[in-house]
């Protein structure tokens, strides 16, 4: 019979990454359904040979390369925990600064409409619906699977009432609606980047990932369209990749947006790019 800590330590050898103790206790704790500081209480405890095979076979996955988030089902954003899986984009902490960005330019105390473009799990859409409750919030996304499961989070979290949700290509999703603000973390990597045949995103979703030869071609759709959609100084917020924000503050000034500036991330890397737009129609 093997214990919780002998389990724990063959898995961190099967593992063999800097992460491998963090993963293999989210693991086990996922398949046990306890919290990761029950492992260290029990540390003795001896689980049921299914519980043993069923954490066996998560540690496989997760040595193949699998995402831990979509093995455990959830990844948190924000204040938010959010249920994900192979149909959308792993929420990633980078994309922070564009909520943060956003949050900045939408007032706390009074109604405003804004539009997530490519919601994903619908982590944008749900983060600024809770944080402004007067907001109102249309999220879209080209993928139906990727919209039920936003849905989904946002009926767990009990904003369906301020959270609509539309299926198209980016401002195609639109129709005839204009709002305060659009954001998005739409797809910016190239169509031939080496990293989408490396770590995570080899099983991540290549329509959220790559965007053409350039992986400009989700942004420059974005900007193209966007002022059809915005009130008069309406903000559009855009992250893109480390390299790309000379590139995105071009196409919005050349579109006519103006005060565009681009923010950045923890590692010093351009990540949002943002720009106003002034008139009251394009």
């Amino acid at each position: 019979m093997t214990d919780l800590r002998t389990l724990l330590a063959t898995a961190r050898t099967q593992l063999a990454s800097d992460e491998a103790a963090l993963e293999a206790e989210l693991l086990l704790a996922v398949t046990l359904g306890h919290p990761r500081s029950w492992l260290y209480a029990h540390a003795d405890a001896v689980p049921e040979p299914a519980a043993v095979a069923r954490f066996a076979a998560l540690i496989a996955r997760r040595a193949a390369g699998e995402p831990v988030a979509y093995l455990l089902g959830r990844r948190g954003f924000w204040t938010l925990e959010l249920e994900v899986g192979p149909e959308c984009l792993i929420p990633r902490s980078e994309t922070e600064l564009l909520l943060e960005q956003a949050l900045l330019r939408l007032p706390q105390d009074a109604p405003a409409r804004v539009a997530d473009l490519g919601t994903g799990s619908g982590a944008l859409a749900l983060a600024l619906a809770s944080a402004r409750p007067q907001a109102h919030v249309l999220a879209t996304d080209a993928s139906v699977a990727a919209l039920t499961r936003a849905r989904a989070n946002a009926q767990r979290l009990g904003l369906t009432q301020r959270v609509r949700f539309a299926k198209g290509d980016w401002c195609a999703a639109l129709g005839a609606e204009r709002f305060a603000m659009l954001v998005s973390n739409p797809p910016y990597l190239a169509d031939d980047d080496a990293h989408l045949r490396q770590g995570d995103l080899r099983f991540e979703p290549r329509m959220a990932l790559a965007a053409g030869v350039d992986g400009l071609d989700a942004l420059r759709a974005i900007i193209r369209a966007a002022p059809e959609h915005l009130h008069a100084r309406g903000w559009l917020l855009l992250e893109h990749g480390a390299e790309q924000g000379l590139a995105v503050r071009a196409l919005l000034a050349a579109r006519g947006f103006v005060e565009v500036r681009s923010l950045r991330d923890l590692q010093a890397h351009e990540r949002v790019t943002l720009g106003q737009w002034q008139n009251a129609a394009p």
